[in-house]
């Protein structure tokens, strides 16, 4: 099995289509004004979005992007005018982290795992009895 895409809500497409272009997302599905589809930049998923009349509550949802070469990706979607409410962090799940929210609030994670990403030193051995 292979994630194919995740798909998230927003109140307003027209405005979220042009910052997930800003963000470097590749616009493939365009219908207005229910859903749009983008490829990511590296790797073979995909990331949509879908109208809706009401955002959830509480926390919401976390999307998190991986880059391997973060703090320089954070400077040029900064110079786009898009702002962070955190820097690129070394997180103590040895992860760095920079977040952002897009426009309808959903937690947008920059990060880079590295080897940790899928074998943390804590990751659970499958072959364990």
């Amino acid at each position: 099995m292979n994630l194919n895409q995740i798909t998230i809500p927003s109140l307003d497409l027209t405005k979220s289509i042009p910052f997930y272009e800003k963000l470097g997302l590749t616009l493939i599905v365009k219908s207005l004004p229910d859903y749009a589809r983008f490829v990511c930049p590296d790797g073979n998923s995909s990331f949509s979005i879908h109208r809706t009349n009401e955002l959830p509550t509480g926390d919401g949802i976390y999307v998190y992007f991986e880059c391997e070469n973060l703090d320089e990706q954070v400077e040029q979607l900064k110079a786009k005018g898009l702002v962070f409410d955190l820097e690129p962090t070394n997180q103590s799940w040895l992860w760095r982290e920079a977040r952002l929210k897009d426009l309808d609030g959903n937690q947008l994670i920059l990060f880079y795992g590295g080897e940790n990403r899928l074998n943390p030193p804590w990751r659970i051995n499958a072959n364990k009895e």
